[in-house]
């Protein structure tokens, strides 16, 4: 179960931020996908091309008839003239805003809200270690601590899980972390869940086996695993509550399912 100090209903500052487009989203309804980063959607009587910027294979969330969220881009050179954001499943609305868990991460960094980093003053983003990168490296004094964070959209009979895709890159920073844990640097893991249901997080072994082994190793070496509820609506997301982490979908109790 979780490596860190406790889950359930956590009392912090509000911590929202608004979608990375920046302006009004429109609704549409997803047709079909025309590419790993390309969907066809009805909007307004019209088929328009939007571009998916998440990696993950999405066939739970991506369904025809489903009600996305697009975000109009003007950019030159762009070869789509939107951007899905989000979409619903069911009433549960969905971030597919792959910048949105940094955002939302170092904005509660900022505001001390992650109770477990707060006595980090000094927050550094992108990390250059070797040919990687971390995402945040966190600083008081000599107190430090590497922080990676995974964004997650895919929910299992209520429980989060990750990765919605086979991810190498995703392994090679659990290997980067856990090695820096066995030589006694502090290093965690946030997966920030970008939606409102969910009352667990665990690693999809069927989706990336690989994957799962490096997680299960980064805990038993020092690693700290947390994982974040962060409701969705139309305008962004919130920091929601920490929510208990399993090595395995098996693990995970019938009765904790149950809450959902």
């Amino acid at each position: 179960m979780n490596t860190g100090h406790g889950t359930g209903q956590q009392i912090h500052p509000i911590v929202r931020v608004p979608f990375s487009a920046g302006v009004p989203l429109i609704e549409a309804t997803f047709a079909a996908r025309s590419g790993q980063f390309l969907v066809e959607a009805q909007m307004g009587g019209r088929m328009v091309r939007a571009h998916v910027a998440d990696r993950g294979r999405l066939v739970d969330l991506l369904v025809p008839g489903a009600r996305l969220l697009l975000a109009p881009r003007e950019e030159v050179g762009r070869k789509t003239a939107f951007q899905v954001v989000a979409v619903y499943q069911d009433s549960d609305l969905v971030s597919l805003d792959t910048q949105l868990p940094n955002r939302l991460v170092a904005a509660a960094l900022s505001l001390r809200a992650l109770p477990q980093f707060a006595r980090y003053g000094t927050v550094q983003r992108e990390v250059q270690l070797g040919p990687h990168r971390i995402d945040f490296r966190l600083s008081e004094g000599l107190d430090t601590c590497l922080l990676e964070v995974k964004s997650v959209t895919r929910v299992i009979d209520g429980v989060a899980v990750f990765p919605d895709a086979p991810t190498e890159r995703g392994s090679q920073h659990l290997e980067l972390l856990t090695n820096a844990a066995r030589n006694g640097q502090r290093a965690a893991v946030v997966f920030i869940i970008q939606r409102s249901q969910g009352v667990a997080f665990a690693p999809d072994e069927t989706i990336d086996r690989a994957f799962s082994r490096a997680l299960r190793t980064a805990r038993a070496l020092g690693v700290e695993i947390y994982a974040y509820l962060c409701p969705v609506t139309p305008t962004g997301i919130t920091l929601g509550h920490e929510v208990p982490v399993f090595m395995s979908l098996s693990a995970v109790p019938s009765e904790l399912r149950r809450r959902l």
